[in-house]
């Protein structure tokens, strides 16, 4: 008995041990939880899919694995519609472009090009690769964009939950030449124009992050751990500059904000949208109160069976129309 008591308590060591020397074991449980969500998300969506938008994969940059693409385009496309560039989320941990691929063609079905652009997660990459790889993505599109019916003079920069972030804080570094500067990244190659930002659920500032306590405390300090590459993010040499919100400029395109009354981010959301107004942007806001029922929890948007769903992509959808 003692021997099997003491195997049991080495086991739980090694465990605790893990996953304080590592951020991989809490990664391994956030990528089951958002897998499983996501996949089931997707699902529901499937019926709302209209059959006929085409799809067309390209790899963006030939030396990297995950630099993969895809557009969605109507066969009666909008003429002169801006065309919208969107980044998953998954708390830069996990996700997937097939997570948002049905979501997006139902955006694509009202006439829109789509684009559904993968980039490598953490902890097999680190900050700011996300933010590179969509600067490549881009660059590529604006070089091959026509022949994908992409006006590079009208992009949409657009993302959910972390996506919302790494779109974000590319259009700010497209905006912002110093901060481009401080975070070392900046589009080249090409020209294009931003015509807008599509920002749902994100994280924009994570000066205050890292005090929660519960799940959301240990959320919070395994995606940074993995995203910064260490445990103590705060001294991850550069990893301050992911803060979009205190370095929005009045050239920060005009940006569509949204977020559920009950998702744990929404003063991410909040304060986002404050300092873009007070950098002078053209903001459009989509927020509940309170009180709203039932709560919108977290990538609230993606549920088109529910009536603050279906609001959500009507407003979406007008909104870009009138870029």
């Amino acid at each position: 008995m003692r021997w099997w008591l003491a195997g049991l308590l080495g086991s739980v060591g090694i465990l605790v041990a893990a996953f304080f020397l590592s951020p991989w074991p809490s990664v391994y449980v956030i990528r089951f939880i958002f897998d499983k969500g996501a996949a089931a998300a997707a699902a529901k969506l499937e019926k709302h899919v209209p059959p006929t938008v085409g799809v067309t994969t390209v790899r963006y940059d030939p030396g990297d694995k995950d630099a993969i693409l895809d557009v969605y385009r109507s066969p009666q496309p909008k003429p002169y519609a801006p065309a919208v560039i969107w980044v998953h989320g998954g708390g830069f941990v996990s996700g997937r472009r097939a997570d948002i691929e049905n979501y997006l063609k139902i955006l694509a079905g009202y006439g829109f090009t789509v684009v559904n652009v993968d980039y490598t997660i953490a902890p097999e990459a680190a900050y700011p690769t996300p933010i590179r790889q969509l600067s490549k993505a881009l660059t590529f599109l604006a070089q091959n964009g026509p022949r994908l019916g992409v006006d590079p003079d009208r992009i949409v920069l657009a993302g959910d939950s972390a996506g919302a972030q790494i779109a974000a804080q590319t259009a700010a570094i497209i905006t912002n030449p110093d901060y481009a500067r401080r975070v070392g990244v900046s589009p080249e190659g090409g020209s294009f124009k931003l015509a807008g930002a599509i920002l749902f659920c994100g994280v924009y500032d994570i000066t205050g992050m890292g005090s929660q306590g519960g799940i959301l405390g240990w959320f919070v300090q395994s995606t940074t751990w993995a995203y910064s590459g260490k445990r103590d993010w705060r001294k991850a040499s550069g990893f301050e500059t992911m803060s979009v919100a205190p370095n929005v400029t009045g050239a920060f395109p005009p940006t569509f904000v949204s977020v559920g009354n009950a998702d744990p981010l929404a003063p991410q959301s909040f304060a986002m949208a404050t300092a873009l107004k007070a950098s002078g942007v053209k903001v459009s806001e989509l927020f509940f109160p309170p009180d709203y029922r039932p709560g919108l929890g977290h990538e609230y948007q993606f549920d088109l069976d529910t009536d603050a769903g279906k609001r959500a992509l009507s407003h979406v959808v007008e909104w870009l129309g009138k870029l």
